[in-house]
């Protein structure tokens, strides 16, 4: 049986597939163990295939469509984030299923529109704009004058699917208050960490006690989410709350791990354990939220939260800006929930116009019953 529960802990998949054993644990309902199996097993049966002697990677005409994908993917592995490189090489095995065999040039728009609108029925309008987003940088990375590959992109032209946009949920003060005092010390001190940088949860976990100073009361964020995928750093004044709790970790600190949040791990791959910084800890948030009995959101939420915050305590949204670590203020914008004292004076404008007409309205139609 591959699939089966734990009480209190949840659903995990464990199976074998040529020789070799495959599990992760703990996911919140049966159907998610069964999809994260199945996405398991898909990428273990339909790996990338690596370019061979047989199959030259540039030809003649031109270069193939699996020796762009490994040479792109080598390119994302080196200048972006590890998410990134992991959504890359997700999507690249299915773009291999369909046209390993073609070279480039002889990949037209038609074919790209094909799979896209599969995709679309498939899965949704969001998957099917993402897999045309990485497919257009994929074309225009051959395009690149430094490797002018192919001469064309056939995503060009092929516009995205419509979707349905919400405005993201951001949890209130007291959900996240709740949700912090639910967990455990050591879990607390990062949500407070989160909460009181609005880092990204990646930049937490990167952080280590050099990027931390105690006499300027500052401490230095890191992100890849920058053009050319450099890692960039932006200095964040630390509150008092969040002083005392980094402090009281550097006190208990061990001296042998740079990280200021660690943990030991079994490496699946490498059979051994490991001691190293944080990693993806989203399945926290989902014991957390059921803990405290609120509806759930994720890490990432915290950001929203504390920008929204923020710009109802009037903070300029050049500050704001610069605490997130925002290239554009554009992006800073969508993080702005909160509804602004000029949108309020403006619905109150037109609650008063309507109340003006109304009270004009009334009075001529007196004036013309008395005069009748």
């Amino acid at each position: 049986m591959s699939i089966y529960s734990k009480k209190g802990k949840g659903w995990r998949y464990d199976f074998t597939l040529n020789g070799n054993r495959y599990t992760e644990a703990w996911f919140k309902t049966k159907r998610e163990a069964n999809l994260a199996e199945a996405k398991k097993r898909e990428e273990i049966e339909n790996p990338l295939p690596p370019i061979s002697k047989t199959q030259p990677e540039l030809t003649g005409t031109g270069i193939t469509f699996l020796g762009l994908v490994n040479r792109r993917l080598d390119h994302v592995k080196a200048y972006n984030s590890k998410r990134h490189y992991s959504d890359y090489k997700y999507m690249a095995r299915r773009w291999a299923k369909e046209w390993k065999q073609f070279e480039c040039d002889d990949i037209h728009t038609e074919m790209v529109r094909k799979y896209l609108l599969k995709r679309l029925k498939d899965r949704s309008a969001f998957t099917a704009n993402k897999d045309l987003r990485y497919l257009r940088a994929l074309f225009n990375f051959a395009m690149h004058p430094t490797r002018d590959w192919i001469k064309t992109n056939p995503t060009r032209g092929i516009e995205f699917f419509p979707t349905e946009k919400r405005i993201k949920y951001v949890p209130s003060k007291q959900d996240v208050l709740r949700v912090i005092m639910a967990a455990e010390p050591e879990t607390q001190d990062y949500l407070w960490t989160i909460a009181l940088t609005i880092g990204r949860m990646g930049e937490i976990n990167r952080l280590c006690w050099q990027d931390v100073d105690f006499e300027t009361s500052n401490l230095t964020l890191y992100t890849r989410k920058k053009k050319g995928g450099h890692l960039t750093p932006r200095r964040i004044p630390m509150t008092g709350k969040l002083f005392d709790i980094l402090f009281r970790r550097f006190s208990k600190r061990d001296k042998a791990k740079p990280w200021v949040f660690w943990h030991r791990y079994w490496h699946r791959t490498d059979r051994q354990w490991i001691d190293g910084p944080y990693r993806d800890r989203k399945r926290v948030m989902t014991t957390l939220c059921k803990k405290a009995g609120v509806k759930y959101f994720r890490f990432h939420a915290l950001r929203h939260f504390g920008a929204t915050m923020l710009d109802a305590e009037k903070v300029p949204i050049g500050a704001i800006q610069r605490i997130l670590g925002h290239e554009n203020r554009t992006t800073t914008e969508i993080y702005l929930h909160s509804v602004g004292e000029g949108e309020k004076y403006a619905m109150d404008v037109l609650e008063k116009g309507f109340s003006e007409k109304s009270h004009t309205e009334s009075h001529t139609e007196t004036k013309l019953g008395q005069t009748i």
